[in-house]
């Protein structure tokens, strides 16, 4: 194996920290463009804000109503304020969480299942070229398109509902899981694959003795992290597209009944159950993942 030597050259030609460390970017060879983009956008953010036209709206009293509202929502939240009747129940709130929640699990074992075989198709080494581009373009075009936009479409196509909601988050969740499965796919070694094709082994056999048991760890981490995602994906969807659950009611507490009380109680909910969601989801990567490598 080749050597470095330290030449008293090399030596004079390395830079050093005020501390005496070794810097492992040059300060020469260091590139400004960033904090150069940085300024300018700074400045432009800046201009723009001082020339904006407030119109006769008092900057100040706005920034006071807005922490008030904010202290309101957050500090007292209340499905029975002070004022005015209650909108919604504690069993109405408990039954929307429960269908975002369905549709969070229904999104995430169905894009699961289906990302897994088009991964195969979109994987380097198990597929040709032709097939493997195919996909990955395909799934990339989803990707670049925002899940909400999904929604709206299958909304259109199918009409408000839960329905709706499962099919657009589902659709771009596909599109994010074959990614990242084919991904961890191509991470496996191509001598393995080619020493049980040539031992006679069929393509099934390939991937269900050799790619799933290498790489199920990494295909779980991936769906839990999306798992997470489609539940803040189907609150938000309720709240804009109309799908249903609890981004829903937070929308009509917001937009329509105009209650920050009943909008902080949502909020907490919705808090409350990301919190469990990541305890579970932690208990379960160190239970069937890390505690399965050691």
């Amino acid at each position: 194996m080749d050597t470095f030597e330290l030449t008293p050259a090399t030596a004079g030609a390395i830079e050093r920290s005020h501390a005496g460390h070794i810097r492992l970017v040059s300060r020469r060879g260091r590139n400004y463009s960033v904090v150069l983009t940085l300024g300018i956008l700074c400045l432009l953010t800046v201009v723009t804000f001082v020339r904006m036209d407030f119109g006769t709206v008092d900057l100040g009293r706005a920034l006071a109503q807005t922490w008030s509202d904010f202290c309101a929502m957050m500090f007292q939240p209340a499905l029975d304020p002070p004022l005015g009747a209650a909108h919604f129940s504690w069993a109405k709130v408990a039954e929307s969480t429960l269908v975002t929640i369905a549709v969070t699990v229904l999104c995430t074992i169905i894009s699961a299942i289906i990302s897994f075989f088009l991964a195969l198709a979109a994987s380097e080494n198990l597929s040709n070229p032709l097939v493997s581009n195919a996909v990955k373009g395909f799934v990339a075009i989803i990707r670049a398109i925002p899940t909400i936009l999904w929604v709206l479409v299958f909304t259109v196509a199918i009409g408000l509902g839960s329905e709706a909601a499962v099919l657009g988050i589902s659709f771009h969740s596909i599109a994010y899981l074959t990614k990242s499965y084919s991904e961890s796919i191509e991470e496996i070694d191509a001598d393995v694959i080619e020493a049980l094709s040539a031992s006679g082994a069929s393509f099934w056999q390939i991937v269900f003795q050799a790619i799933c048991p290498a790489t199920i760890t990494k295909l779980l981490s991936w769906t839990f992290i999306r798992f997470e995602i489609n539940f803040a994906n189907a609150v938000a969807v309720g709240a804009f597209a109309g799908a249903g659950g609890i981004g829903f009611q937070l929308y009509q507490a917001g937009n329509y009944y105009y209650n920050l009380h009943e909008v902080g109680v949502i909020v907490y909910v919705c808090l409350a159950v990301s919190f469990a969601l990541e305890f579970i989801s932690v208990r379960l990567r160190r239970r069937y993942i890390i505690d399965s490598d050691n």
